[in-house]
């Protein structure tokens, strides 16, 4: 794991990405220098490696997929008004709503790019995969926009974050297995890995909002809580709770009160007298277990699945 790591990172120093216009392009280098987990470049490499391939056989495509992924969350944060991304200001607030758009807009080109350097036999599919990846991801924002207007079921939720999260971590495994030309069915079970890895993913992000230590985890708790996030804990809560219990949720989450930490001390209090952790932690450990199948049923050698045997092991320590 720690060799795929530095192969991202070497990826990832090794490429410039200030063009001219700057404007245009000072934006997208801001955002791309900003290092994150870079998991979904690492899933890539890790997948093709599995399967016998080398780093540079998919550098291209390492640097497409982290591009797309940062060019969504560019986007998401102008939505979403969020003023910060991993502790720095986020691109709108530094240049304005007009060239997050269009840094943005730049970015999902260039992840075309990068995928059409580099002939392949099966590049036909690698596209493929990368371009429904894409518009599955949209369609999982536009899930997400919509549930702010209405209830949603538990179902619905776990539907949206398949397809906002799951399904760029399980596309980026599925693009690697592909790059080495892995059997179908081993590239349908490393993409299922993928996609049980992103919800357990998403559903601990859910939980560390509520419960994780802040100078740890890098954001405040309580956030989706202030922002009427309709979270899984929420769901749950919501599920459980009496017909009282339900119209007080309802109400506090249809609210932007002037205590907004009352109001998260308040949700957080109806959390623990529901004991949602448990439910949360239980769903988290059945997705996190149906990924280990999922692995397990690849026809490599176990050495081969042990970088991501070793990230899976690394996410689900994040709650603990």
């Amino acid at each position: 794991m720690k060799h795929l790591l530095e192969e991202v990172q070497k990826i990832f120093e090794g490429e410039q990405f200030l063009a001219q216009p700057e404007e245009l392009y000072r934006p997208i280098d801001y955002t791309l220098r900003l290092g994150g987990k870079r998991i979904r470049p690492f899933l890539l490499l890790a997948a093709n490696q599995m399967f016998g391939g080398k780093p540079d056989d998919v550098r291209h495509a390492a640097l497409a997929i982290e591009t797309f992924h940062n060019f969504t969350l560019l986007h998401d944060d102008l939505m979403d008004r969020s003023p910060l991304r991993r502790g720095k200001p986020t691109v709108y607030t530094l240049w304005g709503d007009n060239s997050a758009i269009l840094s943005g807009d730049t970015m999902f080109a260039l992840a075309w790019r990068y995928l059409l350097r580099q002939d392949h036999p099966r590049l036909r599919d690698i596209l493929n995969t990368f371009n429904e990846t894409a518009i599955e991801v949209c369609e999982g924002q536009q899930y997400d926009m919509n549930f702010e207007q209405r209830d949603v079921s538990v179902g619905e939720y776990i539907n949206m974050i398949r397809l906002k999260t799951a399904v760029l971590l399980a596309g980026a495994l599925k693009m690697g297995a592909l790059y080495a030309q892995a059997p179908d069915d081993d590239t349908a079970r490393v993409y299922d890995f993928g996609i049980h890895l992103g919800l357990a993913f998403q559903l601990q992000d859910d939980l560390l909002d509520a419960y994780g230590d802040t100078a740890t985890f890098g954001k405040a708790t309580g956030q989706d809580i202030r922002d009427n996030k309709k979270t899984y804990l929420y769901l749950q809560a919501l599920q459980q709770a009496d017909a009282d219990g339900q119209a007080r949720l309802r109400e506090l989450f249809a609210t932007t009160p002037a205590d907004p930490e009352g109001k998260v001390e308040e949700v957080l209090g109806i959390y623990r007298r529901l004991d949602i952790r448990k439910s949360v932690d239980q769903a988290i450990a059945d997705e996190f277990g149906k990924a280990r199948q999922s692995l397990l049923d690849i026809r490599v050698d176990n050495q081969a699945k042990a970088p991501l045997e070793s990230l899976m092991e690394t996410l689900f320590d994040r709650k603990k």
